[in-house]
Formats: C-alpha cells, structure tokens, sequence
C-alpha cells in the first residue's frame, strides 16, 4: 500500500510538474512520461531473474525500495532547485540541475521498481500452495491494498504539491519518499513474523527457483536452507537436475498462453495509462474544477484517485459475481473475461468523446461528472483483467520461472506505456503547427483523439473473444480464474 502511495502520488503530479515547472509542452511531456512509465515496467523483467536466481525476493524488494525513496528525494530537491526565471528546455543535451536531479530520480524509480514490483507480487503467490484456491482471494485482498494506496496519494500528493504555485511541488514528492520509507520500515519489522509458510517457513529469502511449489514436502526453514521429508530426502544435486530439467509440451503452451494474453493487454494499459497524461490535461483544461460553494479550485491530480475508490466500492461486487456465476456454469473463462475488460474501457472512451465534441465546438469547460463516469467504466474493465492476470502468471508459471514470467507480464505494461506516451503526443494542442495524422486520419480535435482509443480496444477484444477456446484448451485443465468473496474467506481463516 505504501508503495503504491509513494508511486501514484508522484504519478498523479509528474505531468503537471513537466508542464509548469520546467516547461516542457504537451507532446515533450508525453514523450519522456512514456519512456519512464514503460521502463519502470521493462526492469522488473530483470528485477525478476535476480530474485529467482541470485538474491531471493526479500533482498530485493529491500534494495528496490531504498532506491525508489531516494529517487522520490532527487525529485523533490529537483523541484526544490525550481524559480520562474528557468527558460523552457531544447531538448535532451541542454540539461540545468534542475533537469538533472529530475532524471537522475526518474533513473532511481525506474532501478528501484525493478528489484520491488516483481517480486512484492510473486510472494503473495508463494504463500499459498499451487492448488489452493484461496490464492485468487489472497491476490483480490493484495489488489484492494494496492488501490487504498493508489486512492489516497493523489489526494495527499496533489494537495501538498498541486496547489497552482508550482515551487510546491517540492512538498509534493517528498510525501511520496515518506510513504516509501513507511513502506519499506513495514517490510523490514513485519517480513520474518508474517512473510512465512503455515509451518512457520521463510518466504522469500532463498530465490524461487530452488523451491517447487508442487511439492509440498520441499520447504526452506528460517536460515533459508532446503529441508526434505525423511521418506523423500532431498539434497542440492537432485534440486539442480530438477531445476534444469526441460520445459514439458503442457508447461510450453501454458507458457504461450501468459504471452498471448500479456500482447492483448498491452491495448488495454495504452489506454488505461492515459489517465497520467492526456486524461489530466483534459482535467486541467477543459474540466470546471470550481467548487462554488467553498470557492475551491479541485486539483487535477484529484481524478486520478476515481480509479482506486472505485475499485475499492465495486471489487467486493466483482468478488460476489464471480463464483454466483461459476455455480450456474455460466462464469466466462479468463481470456473472455479479458475481452469484456477491453469492451468496458471502449465504452469509457467512447463517453468521453461526448464531452471532447462538447469543447471542439466551443464550451470553455465541462462537468466534471463526465470524467468519473469514465474513470469508474475504465475500473469496470480492469476489474475483470488486471487482478487475474496477476493470479493466471503464478498459476500458468512453471514454480522455477515465476518471477521471470511475473516480469514478462509487466514487460507487457512497459510496451503499453512507451505505446501511451507516443499517443499522447497527439493530443491537441493548440501552440502545433502541424496537424498529427494516424493511419491516414488527421487529429484535429479531442473527439478524434479519444476515438483512437476506442477503436483500438474494441479490436483486441473482438479478436480474444475470436480465440478464446483455443488459449482455454492450452491452459490444460487450470481451472477459470474467479474471485471468491475475500471478506468472508477472512473470516473463515479467523
């Protein structure tokens, strides 16, 4: 949660903070907001392999978050360096210290997040056996502690740093370094008392490779060795030769499928990811922010918490629907569920051009309601794709190569987001003088632009739902992915 905090706090300024503190335009923000976005999820793709090979999960998920505080710091110091006299930049080799402490912060985020992401995510599978269904509970309760972080941070971070003044977003980033460091003290005092298998076995200090949670008789006691059963004893030779062995035709094909299914959600994130750039642009420009009654200006960076809030109403709905819908074999298997996630955002954008056609043909602004309406079509949609994606890669995975193959997953979510950067430097923008054309059409207003989104959507869920049997038959008998109502598996487990 608190990394969350620390993440989405600074996402929910960094745009802003390109715009009005070091003056970059609307297409130039884009570009490095996509480069960065998409490399913090490229490096847990080598963040992953050191775990599984070299340094386990603990170690680091401990040196990720040490290196995203002090990221978080450079940022804050960068802004610290800001004065309204620094003129706008030129392009990449015209760097003040102001622009270097913002890219070295943005190198210590993008380092950090490799070691942490992958990893944070791979433990919450390895608490549960390959089998138990609990696991898609456990993934949902993870999920709704992401967002709490994600719902607060813009509400704390854009209120200290998205003030109208822009030497305060200093204060800005510095409450996301803050909530890093909570996070990363959480982790330290908490990890050896509750990181650990029923029997009371560490988690995450020896890397994942050495251990095959098919077996339940092959667990790492406190010290992080390898025990066996005395009817079954294990030594390190025989784990190599099973570490080494090759991939089965069925481990293959489920392999296949986390790829298959992790190009389709790149569609979905490019959209999705608007959220950091041009959907708070339209906030700042085009939305009436005005609250008359208190005669108070609403942050931009606020909307961004619609997102979390919204999954913390309708997860708990989604939790429900599931299994009611599995008891009556009605339940959609997980590629179909991916394809209605794909259909919701489409939906959302395709709102959205309502109001984008309301300011081409004239309105100063519109209400605000139209871009929570859209926010809370857009969770719908990551609601049925995102929090069992994250379940399908630990089920899908062979146990030696899951945090390998988590990495891969958010591989997926670095090209969505070197994808979102690119499209979002053709949102309008009334200083371009030349039109930006895709595919032959010529972007000259907001509703065109939001149409790209809906359009490319609604292909890639056609095309899932045109292959779903086929992915379902290469899964081999994993069961469909559905939610069981984690509130009440709490309470079992109590």
């Amino acid at each position: 949660m608190w990394e969350r905090f620390s993440y989405y706090g600074m996402r929910a300024i960094l745009s802003l903070y390109m715009l009005q503190a070091l003056f970059y335009n609307f297409a130039f923000t884009s570009t490095i907001y996509g480069y960065y976005t998409g490399l913090v999820y490229l490096t847990p793709l080598i963040g992953g392999y050191v775990a599984d090979r070299y340094w386990g999960n603990r170690k680091s998920i401990i040196t990720g978050g040490i290196l995203m505080a002090l990221g978080q710091f450079s940022l804050a110091f960068s802004s610290f360096l800001y004065t309204p006299l620094n003129s706008i930049s030129n392009g990449f080799f015209s760097f003040n210290h102001q622009e270097i402490f913002f890219l070295l912060g943005l190198f210590l985020l993008i380092i950090g997040n490799g070691f942490f992401k992958p990893n944070i995510s791979t433990m919450v599978g390895s608490l549960y056996a390959k089998n138990d269904e609990r696991r898609d509970s456990a993934f949902t309760i993870f999920y709704m502690g992401i967002n709490m972080g994600a719902l607060i941070a813009p509400l704390v971070v854009g209120l200290l740093g998205d003030t109208g003044n822009p030497a305060d977003f200093m204060y800005g980033f510095l409450a996301a370094g803050v909530g890093m460091i909570i996070g990363l003290t959480v982790f330290v005092i908490g990890k050896n008392k509750y990181l650990i298998t029923p029997d009371g076995d560490s988690v995450g200090a020896t890397p994942v490779h050495q251990v095959n949670n098919l077996h339940p008789e092959l667990l790492m006691d406190q010290k992080g060795s390898l025990k066996g059963s005395p009817a079954n004893p294990l030594n390190n030779n025989n784990n190599n030769n099973n570490n080494n062995k090759p991939l089965t035709f069925i481990e293959k094909q489920r392999i296949g499928v986390i790829f298959i299914l992790s190009f389709f959600v790149i569609f979905f994130w490019t959209a999705f990811e608007q959220a950091g750039v041009s959907l708070t642009f339209f906030a700042q420009q085009n939305v009436d922010r005005m609250v008359g009654i208190v005669n108070y200006m609403i942050p931009a960076s606020w909307f961004q918490s619609v997102n979390p809030l919204a999954i913390l109403l309708f997860a708990p709905l989604f939790a429900l629907l599931w299994p009611i819908l599995n008891s009556r074999n009605l339940e959609p298997s997980l590629p179909s569920k991916m394809a209605i996630g794909l259909i919701f955002l489409s939906g959302g954008f395709l709102l959205l051009t309502l109001p984008a056609g309301m300011i081409d043909a004239g309105a100063t602004s519109v209400s605000p309601l139209w871009l929570v309406a859209i926010y809370v079509m857009m969770t719908f949609g990551e609601l049925c794709l995102s929090p069992i994606g994250l379940s399908a890669v630990t089920k899908l995975s062979p146990a030696r190569f899951v945090s390998l193959l988590m990495g891969v997953w958010f591989l997926s979510a670095a090209a969505s987001n070197l994808l979102a950067g690119f499209l979002s430097c053709l949102y309008p923008d009334h200083s371009r003088t030349v039109v930006p054309i895709i595919f032959g059409i010529p972007i000259t207003g907001l509703e065109t632009f939001f149409m790209i989104f809906v359009v490319m959507s609604i292909i890639a869920a056609i095309i899932l739902l045109l292959i779903r049997k086929k992915l379902v038959k290469m899964m081999h008998g994993i069961k469909y992915f559905f939610y069981f109502y984690f509130y009440l598996e709490i309470k079992n487990e109590q």
